[in-house]
């Protein structure tokens, strides 16, 4: 086969995989929108004061472009997923989130997730372990 019939191939491929994904929610609307419908503040009294801290700035921060309920119920948990999350929250236009901002933010949200999504963690930590 030649090298361009490969790659014409391997692009047929891609592309499928990409309208069957999109078939299924186009727009990940769904998905959001079950992460949008649940609680939108997270009880923090019993955290520590720092968290309780970087607690305030996520609920200013990220209630400017969504819900907050988006990220208190998605199904983040880890903390490399928290990480690029975080990172691309800071880069869209208007966040108005500065480094400091965004490690304050990253901090809660991976501390908040080893408390309320324990169950989460684990499962997740163990399938990245499995394979």
């Amino acid at each position: 086969m030649s090298r361009r019939l490969q790659l014409l191939f391997a692009f047929i491929v891609v592309l499928l995989a990409v309208v069957t994904a999109w078939a299924q929610d186009p727009s990940g609307e769904e998905r959001l929108a079950s992460f949008d419908s649940g609680p939108a503040t997270i009880d923090v009294s019993t955290y520590s004061a720092e968290m309780q801290e970087n607690y305030k700035v996520f609920a200013v921060k990220c209630s400017q472009c969504h819900t907050l309920a988006r990220p208190i119920n998605s199904d983040y948990a880890l903390p490399d997923e928290w990480s690029r999350y975080v990172k691309r929250m800071m880069r869209k236009p208007g966040s108005g989130i500065n480094p400091k901002e965004g490690k304050q933010i990253y901090e809660f949200l991976t501390y908040d997730s080893a408390i309320r999504k324990k169950d989460l963690v684990q499962q997740k930590t163990a399938a990245q372990a499995n394979g």
